[in-house]
């Protein structure tokens, strides 16, 4: 699972876009190449016209009866297009750059699409609500996303340290989705000072900061390996026990089940 995360906070925006046409006729076979997307898609009511999803989609659970194309970073271009698609979704990242233009080539629409932090979610939901007929649901959901990112932010009652990779060690910084759903949900990141989605810093760094809470994705819900080793038992929250293990399809991408990550987050803060 930590390879997952690492994966996902390296990922870096391009702003090169393919040409929109804007005047197309809404999309009748999506193809989404990110699990943000797959979930928006179903909350906005085109569930049905997903044809083709990443092997990380696996929510909603009805998204898993979408047959898969892959990894999806970089997607496989033939896997796609073997599913016909009439629109192709991708996040807006450099290795994706090259395949919306081999999409958009051979006539398929493709998309690169922003979806990094909170503010970032209504546009998406309000995009993919034009892109697929289905406008008015995704306005609503955009208007639900927009509300939980201009929430005024609580008091920090703890303090939270994200590890993302254990050797080197590398945490999130302020510029990850990870960072507002801490400060979403009242925690203060020990490393907010630090602007970028994640930097690698020194062990001797996190004990010196000593976070309370020592936060890791973690699907099978087990403690690191990393909190067995000699080396990170000098950080008080390791030799503690103190691990917050969140589940990594619900925390480890903005989605329409931001709100629930938070106060799940919140809940697991005041145990």
């Amino acid at each position: 699972m930590l390879r997952r995360l690492f994966v996902a906070v390296l990922l870096v925006s391009s702003c090169h876009t393919p040409a929109r046409r804007h005047d197309a006729a809404p999309a009748q076979r999506v193809v989404s190449l990110l699990p943000s997307f797959t979930e928006i898609l179903f909350a906005i009511g085109a569930g049905d016209q997903t044809v083709g999803r990443t092997q990380w989609c696996d929510y909603p659970p009805e998204a898993l009866q979408v047959p898969s194309v892959g990894e999806g970073l970089p997607p496989n271009v033939e896997a796609v297009l073997a599913r016909k698609p009439d629109l192709v979704l991708l996040y807006n990242s450099g290795p994706n750059v090259s395949a919306a233009h081999q999409f958009e080539r051979v006539g398929v629409r493709a998309e690169l699409i922003d979806l990094n932090r909170l503010e970032d979610l209504g546009p998406a939901a309000h995009a993919l609500g034009r892109l697929t007929g289905h406008e008015a649901q995704g306005d609503s959901l955009a208007a639900r996303m927009d509300s939980i990112a201009s929430r005024p932010l609580p008091p920090p009652t703890a303090s939270i340290a994200f590890v993302v990779w254990d050797d080197p060690p590398i945490v999130i910084g302020r510029g990850s989705y990870l960072d507002q759903l801490a400060s979403q949900a009242g925690a203060r990141n020990v490393f907010h000072d630090i602007a970028a989605p994640s930097a690698q810093v020194s062990l001797e760094t996190i004990v010196a900061r000593d976070p309370h809470w020592i936060a890791v994705l973690s699907d099978s819900g087990k403690t690191p390996d990393f909190a067995r080793r000699r080396e990170w038992r000098a950080v008080a929250a390791v030799r503690d026990g103190r691990f917050l293990l969140l589940a990594g399809s619900l925390f480890g991408r903005p989605g329409p089940r931001s709100g629930q990550a938070i106060a799940e987050l919140r809940r697991m803060l005041t145990r």
